[in-house]
């Protein structure tokens, strides 16, 4: 699993994080795991998978480190 921060989250049910990389990996609610949506906060350390969307790609099984 690849290692990133939490850089935004809005009221609508997803977020984006830091990959650390010029790119950052947008997540939906939905697929946050270990923990609800509305506990994380914005500069938190989080796990993730890569993964592909409808839109390109997104970080999949999302949960706190």
């Amino acid at each position: 699993m690849a290692e990133g921060t939490i850089k935004r989250l809005t009221d609508k049910g997803f977020g984006f994080i830091d990959t650390g990389t010029n790119q950052d990996m947008f997540f939906h609610s939905s697929n946050v795991e270990e923990t609800s949506f509305d506990q994380l906060r914005e500069g938190q350390a989080v796990m993730y998978e890569e993964g592909q969307g409808p839109k390109g790609p997104r970080a999949e099984r999302v949960r706190p480190v």
